[in-house]
Parts: structure tokens; C-alpha cells; sequence
């Protein structure tokens, strides 16, 4: 199962976050041109920084005791990354249709490998004895009080909330079970991740299973 801890829909009263399921290996079939169309229109009328969906972020996680334009959360940094470079490399057809949607939408949204999952993935503050293994290979302890993605081995796998994905979970050429996550905080959160559901589903087609929007009074999300 995955769901957001209790002290985060505390600490966060404004968070409003979604899930689906994909099962079998997403070969990409489905054209990602009008998300990224999406994407360019807004950047036109004004650098992501001036988003409130970014704007969000940025609060929380200064709440949190990060520098913001330190460590961005997901979609502002792939919008940064649209904005200054034009593009964003091709990495795996599932990574690039959710990097599509984070774009059209500046939500992150975050993908795992579920067999690589150790049973419950939850989001919530660590105790300061859970494993990160970065890209590099480097293992790393993130500090307690941090939020992370934390499966019930002990492994995290997503570092500052949004802010970083881990290797171990990661979505490869053999991945056939995934999870992906999409996470608000704005005024009008609760509608876009119904729309970034909707945009995800509607390209995964048959391979997606449970969408479900998540709030504090319905947390569970069962894969």
C-alpha cells in the first residue's frame, strides 16, 4: 500500500496528492507532444518560479528548513531545465510520459518500480536509520525529520519530499509493476491532480489501474 503519514496531512493541511497503478512493461505508444505544448505555453507568459504551484513548494519547503532555490522540488526543476535548454533528454518511455505530465501540470510526479518496493511505500519524516542509495551508487542516511518515500525495509526512496528519487526503485527496461505519485499543495490542488490522473490514464490506457485521488480522511492508496 502507499499512503502520506498522518503528521505530514498534518504538518501540510493544503497537500492533495493522487496515485495509479501500471502494470506490464509501458512501451510508450502515446504521442507526449501537447503535454509538452502545455508546458511551453506557460513558460512563455512567465518563468516557473512565478507559478503558485511552485510557489507551494517553495513554501513547504522552506517550512522544512530547506533553501528552496537550493533544492527544488521535481517539476520546477525540469521546468527550469525546459526553460533554459529547450528540452529535456529521453530516459525510459514511463519516466518521460510522467515527466510530460509533470511539466503540462509544474506537480511532481514520481515513479517507482514496485518490485523493488520493500511492502508499504509512505511518505512520511524520518527517524534518521533509513538507507538512500543515490544514482552515483552512494549510500546515504537522510537526517530524522526529513521527508522522505520510506518503504517498511527501511529504504527511502526519495530524498526532501520531491525533491530527489533514489536508484533502487527506480524504472527501468525491466520494469512490468509501477507506482506513480502526483502531489499538490496549492489553491487549486485538489483539481489538477485529477487532471494530471486523467492525462496519465488516459495515455496509459488498459496498463493503468486504480486511479485515486488521496486526501487526510481517505489516505490509502492499496497496489
Amino acid at each position: 500500500m502507499f499512503m502520506h503519514a498522518a503528521e505530514i496531512w498534518q504538518a501540510f493541511p493544503d497537500l492533495a496528492a493522487g496515485a495509479v497503478t501500471v502494470e506490464g512493461a509501458y512501451a510508450g505508444a502515446a504521442s507526449l507532444d501537447g503535454l509538452h505544448a502545455q508546458a511551453a505555453a506557460r513558460l512563455a507568459a512567465g518563468p516557473e518560479g512565478e507559478f503558485p504551484e511552485i510557489q507551494a513548494w517553495r513554501r513547504a519547503f522552506t517550512k522544512l528548513g530547506l533553501k528552496p532555490t537550493q533544492y527544488r522540488c521535481a517539476s520546477e526543476a525540469l521546468l527550469r531545465r525546459v526553460r533554459q535548454s529547450g528540452t529535456i533528454p529521453a530516459l525510459h518511455p514511463l519516466i518521460d510520459l510522467c515527466n510530460a505530465v509533470s511539466l503540462a501540470t509544474a506537480l511532481p510526479v514520481a515513479v517507482f518500480d514496485l518490485t523493488q518496493i520493500g511492502g508499504s511505500l509512505t511518505v512520511r519524516f524520518a527517524r534518521g536509520d533509513e538507507r538512500f542509495e543515490a544514482f552515483s551508487g552512494e549510500l546515504e542516511t537522510p537526517p530524522a525529520g526529513e521527508v522522505i518515500f520510506a518503504d517498511a525495509a527501511g529504504n527511502a526512496h526519495a530524498r526532501r519530499w520531491c525533491n530527489r528519487q533514489g536508484r533502487r526503485a527506480a524504472v527501468g527496461p525491466a520494469t512490468t509493476r509501477a507506482l506513480i505519485v502526483v502531489e499538490a499543495l496549492h489553491a487549486d490542488a485538489a483539481r489538477d491532480i485529477q487532471t494530471a490522473l486523467t492525462q496519465l490514464t488516459e495515455r496509459l490506457g488498459p496498463q493503468a489501474h486504480q486511479p485515486m485521488r488521496l486526501t487526510a480522511q481517505n489516505p490509502l492508496y492499496r497496489f
